[in-house]
């Protein structure tokens, strides 16, 4: 089963996929994306290590994210694909390669990711490129996800296909 849950900044996202990750079982293998380069960074990451179980274990990762996922077992928790895809060059992936892996990995996997399409309008290329990179990945993401779910001020809204 593949789970997508999608969110703002500081909405709550992280810890609601925290929650149905936790429902999977005791042995979760956290895929961390993110890396701290400022203090507010590692800060964040620090809290987030804080909240999860000591029976989980964690995977960092920087490339190489669908290779990861098919090489683990059992249930997983991405954070998140707005972190990977931003340390990308020109924010260039293979979506299908990831969807692929997705599908075809043995384990339940809740994948989250940050909703931009609500946010400010980004005053830069760069910004823009972002954006629009993310949100075609969520869409394929959320393609071959079983259920997605957003996350607003902490509530999780289950969202319907199309």
């Amino acid at each position: 089963m593949i789970t997508l849950v999608l969110g703002g900044a500081r909405s709550g996202k992280s810890e609601a996929a925290e929650r149905m990750a936790g429902r999977l079982g005791d042995a979760v293998t956290f895929v961390a994306t993110g890396w701290a380069h400022d203090g507010e960074m590692f800060e964040r990451i620090a809290t987030h290590r804080r909240r999860r179980p000591p029976s989980w274990s964690t995977v960092e990762v920087d490339d190489g994210l669908a290779g990861t996922l098919s090489a683990l077992d059992g249930p997983v928790l991405v954070d998140a694909l707005g972190t990977w895809l931003a340390r990308r060059a020109r924010f260039e992936i293979d979506a299908g390669e990831l969807c692929r892996a997705l599908c075809q990995r043995r384990g339940d996997t809740v994948v989250v990711s940050d909703e931009v399409g609500m946010g400010v309008h980004p005053s830069s290329d760069a910004g823009r490129q972002f954006r629009d990179a993310l949100g075609a990945l969520n869409q394929r993401v959320a393609e071959v996800a079983d259920h997605v779910f957003l996350v607003m001020a902490g509530r999780v809204l289950h969202l319907d296909r199309p």
